[in-house]
């Protein structure tokens, strides 16, 4: 049953329909738990809100489906609006983005253009931008796109997925560019043939990477919600003298609220991702694919 789930909220978040439906009825079923708002005045006030409970933020103007040019310009200008309302409010936020949403699927030149424009801005602001990775038909294209961008700029970023048979490869590939890296387990549904079918897998292959980036030496944001990795990535860092100052957890907004405020107590550093914006449908989707537990959280507030 919770396969059957998975799979079919996946599905529900690549219909251009339901987004559309979504758009229209705006920011209900319980999504608001999860987004913070369809404003960057709702996602400022709310990285405020997290920056007082001492944890830093990264925020996510949300783009589902870009097909025009145009479109892809406009998702670029939400970037650089929310990267001068970071800068005008002086939230403690990075920036975090999906290359399809700029115009990765058009054209690789139309998308690197607009690349170069947001990492240009948030170089001057003194902002840190990640660029999220998405499905595996993306992975070698994002990561091309990344080592040319890094060879410029220096405050850019990547996510890395442990669930990906490709993944040990590609670490041992971008050691040598000193890459900040947000590594996840992975959230998209992909073939045996590319990733581990097993969760056992996947959790060992995530244990081996953050190690390697770690003794690496290389900045590393562990981005989980499971207790045993981060109780892992403690003991590691403990066990090899290794700083708080090289490596943060990352959870996403709404999400083990209590986990986060108990890490923060502990002294460690915790970024909440903060999505933003009228396009959330295929993001909440994908959220409750992930846990069952939000599938219940919803249909309870449809019961209110």
């Amino acid at each position: 049953m919770e396969v059957l789930m998975r799979t079919m909220f996946q599905s529900l978040g690549k219909n251009h329909s339901m987004n559309k439906l979504a758009k229209k009825y705006g920011l209900r079923m319980g999504a608001a738990r999860f987004v913070a708002g369809d404003s960057t005045e709702s996602a400022i006030q709310t990285s405020k809100e997290l920056n007082n409970s001492g944890k830093v933020v990264t925020l996510d103007h949300l783009g589902e489906f870009v097909f025009t040019e145009e479109e892809a310009r406009l998702s670029t200008a939400m970037c650089i609006q929310t990267l001068e309302a970071i800068a005008e409010s002086g939230v403690q936020s990075n920036l975090s983005l999906k290359m399809t949403s700029l115009g990765l699927d058009i054209s690789k030149e139309l998308c690197m253009e607009n690349m170069r424009r947001i990492l240009h801005t948030a170089r001057m602001n003194n902002i840190f931008v990640r660029i999220d990775m998405e499905d595996y038909l993306h992975c070698q294209i994002s990561l091309d796109m990344y080592k040319e961008l890094r060879k410029e700029f220096d405050n850019v970023g990547i996510v890395i997925q442990a669930y990906l048979y490709r993944t040990e490869q590609d670490m041992n590939d971008l050691h040598q560019y000193q890459a900040n890296l947000r590594l996840v387990k992975g959230a998209y549904k992909e073939s045996p043939e590319v990733s581990f079918p097993e969760k056992k897998d996947v959790d060992e292959n995530y244990k081996k990477i953050i190690k390697m980036h770690l003794l690496n030496g290389h900045y590393t944001a562990v981005a989980s919600h499971d207790e045993e990795m981060i109780q892992y990535t403690k003991r590691l860092v403990r066990e090899n003298g290794i700083s708080n100052d090289q490596f943060e957890f990352q959870m996403l907004y709404g999400i083990c609220v209590e986990l986060q405020d108990r890490l923060v107590k502990e002294g460690y550093k915790v970024r909440v991702y903060v999505p933003y914006g009228i396009d959330w449908f295929g993001y909440f989707m994908r959220r409750l694919a992930e846990r069952p537990a939000n599938v219940w959280f919803v249909l309870k507030n449809f019961a209110k």
